[in-house]
């Protein structure tokens, strides 16, 4: 059985409460590991278009893809975004498979997510996950971040459905002329 669902309660807790319904551990629960939140993204000053990049924060142990202060983390980076309710329906970055945005959009989990799979690595094994993909944005200028510019799997949620039927991703790297500046 899934950590998602109850012998009690045959619906998982996901699809029967909203994010505001959810206990403290079922929010936690339903992070899906991937790690993209943690990276830092860049906004086109023009536009207002949002470049990803693979500089992640510098508390992001790249191959658990898990906040390694978690407890303390807005503390120790005074700029991180922390996931509420309010903000997952605001917040224009989070990827289209997020389970956060994804609930509060009344679509399912995707099959790799370890609610739905009962497995915590089907995130990397999909290669949604930032898993051994990324940099630490330890002493790195904010300048050279535009070198790390990346396409993540997961962007495209037909592809991503896709992908789900024949069981491939795909993630690929960009570049631009854009001017950016790093966005939290």
């Amino acid at each position: 059985m899934s950590d998602g669902l109850s012998d009690h309660d045959p619906v998982p807790y996901w699809k029967a409460k909203s994010l505001e319904e959810m206990s403290p551990d079922e929010w936690e629960r339903l992070c899906d590991g991937c790690g993209r939140c943690c990276l830092n993204k860049l906004e086109d000053w023009d536009t207002g278009e949002i470049a990803w990049t693979d500089v992640a924060c510098r508390l992001l142990d790249g191959h658990a893809c898990r906040c390694r202060q978690y407890e303390t983390r807005h503390e120790v980076v005074p700029d991180c975004v922390g996931l509420t309710p309010e903000a997952v329906r605001s917040l224009t970055w989070l990827p289209p498979s997020c389970a956060y945005r994804l609930v509060s959009e009344g679509r399912d989990l995707y099959w790799w997510h370890h609610l739905v799979s009962g497995d915590r690595d089907t995130v990397h094994q999909a290669g949604v996950s930032v898993r051994d993909r990324t940099v630490s944005e330890e002493g790195m200028e904010l300048q050279d971040y535009e070198d790390h510019l990346a396409d993540w799997p997961g962007e495209d949620v037909d592809a991503l459905e896709a992908a789900e039927d024949d069981g491939t991703e795909q993630a690929g790297r960009a570049s631009s002329e854009k001017r950016y500046e790093n966005i939290p």
